[in-house]
């Protein structure tokens, strides 16, 4: 008898849930068991750890893909503020404390274990969430860090960065990353706090942007050209 008046009420409160809280809640536990079980589960073991049927997971969610861009949309795409972009291109502030305040805000929200496994398991599986975040992160991060570097060191600006620029850049990002995947997906130890980990990345990246690409490479190209002609 109990567990008949248990189960109406766990229905009960399964019920009082508007559509958007439900859609949320939905999204919330299918990121949970795609960081755990990673994207070879069905729609049916979905269900099951959801604790609903698979008819009504399909009312919200139409197919699993479904279900998946949404995790991307909320996991991925929600975190990366518009404010961000706004912080790299004040230039009334030094490039390194702003790139030093971006760092530590997003290392906040990717340095998270789901976050991580998704993004790994989504890289083994083939699926377009790295794909599309990597393109996010070249066009809205790292982009507009060169662009704030090119200003910084007297090169001319323009629309896009060339390719030995954007190398650089993904080496130095790439770095502050799997300092994450070390830590919290090989759980081995790391070296350094992760404050101190930026600071020393930052200044390394910095000092090899102006080495490689800097103002007095600028000017030893146009002397060598003046020579040539």
């Amino acid at each position: 008898m109990r567990r008949k008046v248990s189960s109406k009420r766990k229905r009960s409160k399964q019920k009082r849930l508007s559509p958007d809280d439900r859609r949320r809640e939905f999204v919330a536990k299918a990121t949970e068991f795609f960081a755990e079980e990673g994207f070879d589960g069905g729609t049916r073991d979905l269900a099951r750890r959801l604790g609903v049927t698979q008819p009504l997971l399909y009312r919200y969610f139409p197919s699993k893909d479904d279900l998946i861009r949404e995790v991307y949309r909320t996991v991925y795409l929600e975190p990366l503020d518009s404010g961000w972009e706004r912080l790299l291109s004040d230039r009334s502030r030094p490039l390194r404390d702003r790139l030093l305040e971006f760092y530590h805000a997003y290392t906040k929200v990717i340095f998270r274990r789901k976050w991580l496994r998704i993004y790994l398991y989504s890289g083994l599986k083939g699926l377009d969430i790295n794909r599309r975040y990597v393109g996010v992160v070249r066009d809205k991060i790292l982009t507009r860090i060169i662009r704030e570097c090119r200003h910084e060191v007297g090169l001319p600006p323009q629309s896009k960065p060339t390719a030995p620029e954007l190398e650089l850049a993904w080496v130095f990002h790439s770095g502050i990353f799997y300092y994450g995947v070390r830590k919290y997906i090989y759980e081995a130890p790391v070296l350094q706090d992760k404050e101190q980990m930026i600071n020393d990345a930052l200044d390394a990246f910095l000092a090899g942007y102006n080495r490689v690409f800097g103002t007095q490479n600028v000017r030893l190209s146009r002397a060598q050209m003046r020579v040539v002609r």
